[in-house]
């Protein structure tokens, strides 16, 4: 199955566990918290897509032990992210989109960059910077078992916040590469 059939599956807005689950781990999850999954699921899948409450796209990553979530587009051109890798830049873990590289932390939605101190000092001494927040970050919760996602609800605009749309919920998707499957 591909990662847009299982998001497409798994878009449920539901801020509720699936009735399989007992009635004490529903009534105790976080309020305005959305239901994404199992998180042994997530765990085995590492990576889960979701439309919650209808209006975001987010990417829910399990990498060295830990839930992630963010929007789903980078923040760039709208790249999917849940075909970037992770790697760690000065000791900061990034998904690099697949489209054009930009880093994004996985823990601050920070894009980052490699700045040059002096472009007339050979050789070129670089570092890593900071573009500041440009990817929305949302809050992971587990209860249970069960994973939600409490969305960041901030009222500063974000750079990832321009892919929210059905525009290109619609169009992106077709531009996407095909992901093979690994079964």
């Amino acid at each position: 199955m591909s990662s847009e059939e299982e998001a497409s599956q798994t878009s449920s807005s539901s801020s509720s566990p699936p009735p399989s689950s007992s009635s004490s781990s529903s009534s105790s999850h976080p309020p305005s918290s959305h239901f994404i999954g199992k998180k042994e699921d997530i765990v085995k899948a590492g990576r889960v897509t979701k439309l919650v409450n209808g209006c975001r796209d987010v990417l829910v990553v399990w990498h060295q032990g830990q839930l992630h979530a963010m929007d789903m587009r980078c923040y760039h051109s709208g790249g999917a992210l849940q075909y970037g890798d992770i790697e760690e830049f000065n000791g900061r873990l990034c998904i690099v989109c697949p489209w054009h590289k930009y880093k994004i932390t996985l823990a601050e939605g920070e894009g980052l960059y490699q700045a040059v101190d002096d472009p007339t000092v050979k050789p070129l001494r670089t570092h890593w910077r900071s573009k500041g927040v440009k990817q929305r970050i949302h809050k992971i919760t587990e209860v249970n078992g069960d994973v939600y996602v409490t969305l960041n609800d901030s009222s500063e605009a974000v750079e990832s916040d321009v892919y929210q749309t059905e525009r290109y919920r619609t169009v992106l998707p077709k531009a996407q590469p095909v992901p093979k499957n690994k079964k």
